[in-house]
């Protein structure tokens, strides 16, 4: 009869003691998914994410593991990368229907994207923008209100290219309106701004020297020098070819060399973009407040509104030792650096790089979040 009892006793415990353990571990789970995160990501995108416009390295399934089965953002990242020319907007588009995940423009940080800060000073002002694509555009949406491409600017001075007869493609179709044409050529030039990579090196050079050894209004006699502003300084990416191709760095490198050539003071420059630190600062900065949107519904955010918040650890992942790895290092706590093989870097799986080696060296950006998510012991893994 005892051991009846004893059995009875038992049976009862165990269910309660099981739906106990369950409730825990149910309200564990709960509780880390209502924190906010104390990680965040920045991926490169040439040679980490795409060559050209192909995904590499098992890139969209890495990037959806960062949100759950509906397709809502978990973890919070952004793409932290020196290309351009194009809106931020327009290139989340193009990011979201490559990866088939869905890419906000605030999770879009391009080399140009600092710019921004320098609407307040040259917001009126006549500034030239350099480079591939929209570079205009671009600036006008960030909030520049009288800005000229230099495809365009180079049209409002006869021969001011000399070689323009010779070449066999245009880079300005729409002619000058004759009215703009006469206000630009007489104002002086604020600021130029290489947004993006020059198409037509030889042009833009020549165009570049006339602005800034005259005051900034070509023909005319020498003056001070306007601010000159670069996007990024990266000699060289991970394009679709085999092998690495020039970047903006190469161009500032020409231009430098020319300018400081026939100029009797050296040419003076700013450049943001990776390895600048700012890049690295103005990322962590928006991954708070991506982190705090995705919890803003939640009653444990007050700390992370409040601009707070410290991230434990903010992943790099990057292909270029130079570019990537080196800001990470210099922008210091608590960036993490990854670099991968498939882009600028190809070493074997024993090497790192001697000069900026990385905390961790993978195969592909798939590794890379795999090794993040094991790390960070995260349950929608």
């Amino acid at each position: 009869m005892i051991h009846l009892q004893m059995l009875r006793k038992s049976s009862q415990i165990r269910p309660r003691k099981i739906f106990s353990q369950l409730f825990s571990t149910i309200s564990q789970i709960s509780s880390q998914q209502s924190k906010p995160p104390s990680f965040g990501i920045a991926f490169d995108i040439d040679g980490v994410v795409l060559r050209g416009t192909t995904t590499i390295g098992g890139a969209a399934r890495a990037l959806r593991r960062l949100y759950d089965g509906s397709g809502i953002l978990k973890v919070p990242f952004v793409f932290l990368t020196n290309g351009g020319g194009v809106r931020e907007s327009k290139r989340a588009a193009e990011l979201s229907e490559l990866l088939g995940v869905k890419i906000s423009p605030s999770q879009v940080l391009q080399g140009h994207s600092p710019f921004k800060q320098l609407v307040n000073r040259f917001e009126n002002e006549l500034v030239v923008a350099v480079g591939k694509g929209e570079p205009a555009v671009v600036m006008t949406e960030y909030g520049f209100k009288n800005v000229v491409s230099i495809d365009e600017y180079a049209l409002c001075f006869d021969d001011i290219d000399p070689l323009a007869p010779h070449k066999k493609w245009g880079t300005m179709e729409v002619a000058v309106n004759r009215t703009r044409k006469c206000s630009i050529n007489s104002e002086r030039v604020q600021a130029a701004f290489v947004v993006s990579d020059s198409v037509d090196w030889s042009r833009d050079i020549q165009v570049l020297c006339d602005i800034l050894r005259t005051g900034g209004l070509p023909a005319s006699e020498e003056g001070p020098q306007p601010p000159l502003y670069f996007a990024h300084d990266d000699l060289k990416f991970q394009g679709a070819f085999p092998s690495e191709r020039f970047g903006m760095g190469a161009f500032r490198i020409a231009l430098e060399s020319v300018f400081n050539s026939i100029h009797t003071e050296a040419l003076k420059y700013t450049y943001f973009g990776k390895p600048n630190p700012v890049a690295f600062k103005n990322a962590e900065v928006v991954l708070t407040q991506l982190a705090s949107s995705l919890y803003r519904d939640l009653n444990v955010t007050d700390h992370v509104n409040s601009g707070s918040h410290d991230f434990q650890t903010l992943y790099m992942i990057g292909d270029n030792p130079v570019v990537d790895v080196k800001g990470a290092r210099q922008a210091g706590n608590p960036w993490f650096s990854i670099l991968t093989r498939t882009g600028v870097f190809k070493g074997n799986h024993d090497s790192n790089h001697p000069e900026f080696p990385a905390n961790l060296v993978v195969d592909t950006v798939e590794d890379a979040v795999d090794f993040i998510m094991r790390n960070e012991h995260q349950i929608i893994d």
